[in-house]
């Protein structure tokens, strides 16, 4: 990548997070690909992240990985519950490095949303007689995620305390794999996001009732994480600032949230929303382009602590103006880079970056440059 010779728009501008400097504010936001076996990455984990990391983005998150195999959400989720899961994550790192860009993994545990078939399958709980069968599911409290689903075990606190455990361990895995940002997954109704909303954590001891005791568990995975996270990389977390319904998550519950979050270590809130008793990307009804923005400039302005935008935000012009407004210090970009993995270049381009073409690896953009300084065809002759 070709150094800049003027000023640029902010999409493409660094930004560094401890000893971290990301090249520019694009991030692969986690996308589950449902095709690891045994929580191992596969081939086609390596080609799905090469075409990101060849396209221009800064930083290419690995989707959301279970820390322990009953966190897994479906039998095809990857994990970081053993050793034998780090060569397949290392080889992820070594593709964003082949290309100038970082990787980093999102980690969590899915909870009372655990053992489901894969999207494409009908994202229903696994039953007894199917082809992969189910495991047992937990939760803070004894509630299903969804009217007819299994009711997971509430967990005791001892088993709250392994799995605290279980989160600093595949953390060590992830710096052994190479991996320069961990992201701590606490929203859509998963494990972490359960225990902070009142709509799935009705217990009465140490670990839930007020929002303080409600937050433990997520502060105290933020603390055991950074003791395990070297001090030089950032550590972001995942929220559901709003669950959207009645009596759930609120923004100033966020917020707080974000807070005691930053006197841990952590660096940056990733904003998205819902999922508390649904599903998150199986929604029926567009929710409008960059409907998470004022999450996250809330969660910015209030916390007074870095976020990224994620959801929907899909052409450049809305990226940068979510930057230049300062809504947001980083971009995530999901489905539109399945679409458009060079999303990056052409975003470059539009917003008229300096150089833009080399946001691309260099044997691309010299070509593309070069194609761009021929001069055009002369017009025909008058008669």
């Amino acid at each position: 990548m070709a150094e800049p010779r003027g000023p640029q728009p902010h999409l493409f501008t660094p930004l560094t997070l401890r000893g971290l400097t990301l090249r520019n504010r694009v991030v692969v936001s986690p996308m589950c690909q449902y095709a690891a076996v045994d929580g191992r990455m596969t081939d086609w984990h390596v080609h799905h992240h090469a075409r990101f990391a060849m396209g221009g983005a800064a930083l290419g998150i690995v989707e959301a990985t279970a820390v322990v195999p009953e966190g897994r959400i479906t039998h095809g989720c990857t994990g970081l519950w053993e050793d034998g899961q780090i060569e397949g994550m290392r080889r992820i790192a070594e593709v964003y490095a082949a290309y100038g860009a970082v990787a980093g993994v999102q980690i969590g545990h899915a909870g009372r949303k655990a053992s489901t078939r894969r999207p494409w399958d009908g994202a229903a709980p696994i039953e007894a007689g199917d082809a992969e069968p189910p495991w047992r599911t937990v939760g803070p409290s004894a509630i299903p995620a969804r009217p007819g689903w299994p009711v997971p075990d509430a967990l005791s606190a001892g088993e709250i305390v392994s799995l605290i455990a279980a989160f600093a361990a595949a953390t060590a895995r992830a710096r052994a794999a190479g991996m320069k940002v961990v992201e701590i997954h606490g929203a859509h109704g998963y494990l972490i996001h359960a225990f902070l909303s009142p709509l799935s954590n009705r217990r009465t001891d140490g670990w839930g009732g007020d929002a303080n005791r409600r937050m433990r568990f997520a502060l105290e995975v933020a603390e055991a994480i950074r003791a395990e996270w070297p001090d030089d990389l950032p550590l972001f977390h995942r929220a559901s600032v709003v669950d959207g319904e009645a009596e759930g998550i609120t923004i100033e519950d966020t917020i707080a949230l974000s807070r005691a979050l930053a006197a841990r270590g952590v660096d940056l809130i990733d904003c998205s929303s819902g999922g508390i008793s649904g599903s998150v990307s199986l929604v029926p009804r567009h929710p409008g382009d960059g409907f998470q923005i004022p999450l996250a400039r809330a969660v910015r302005a209030g916390a007074g602590m870095p976020t990224m935008a994620v959801g929907f935000i899909n052409t450049p012009d809305l990226a940068e103006r979510t930057l230049a407004e300062g809504s947001a210090d980083l971009i995530a970009i999901a489905r539109e880079l399945l679409a458009d993995p060079n999303w990056p270049y052409h975003a470059a381009k539009a917003l008229g970056a300096d150089r833009a073409h080399w946001v691309l690896p260099q044997p691309y953009a010299w070509y593309l440059e070069r194609r761009d300084r021929l001069e055009p065809p002369a017009a025909p002759a008058a008669d």
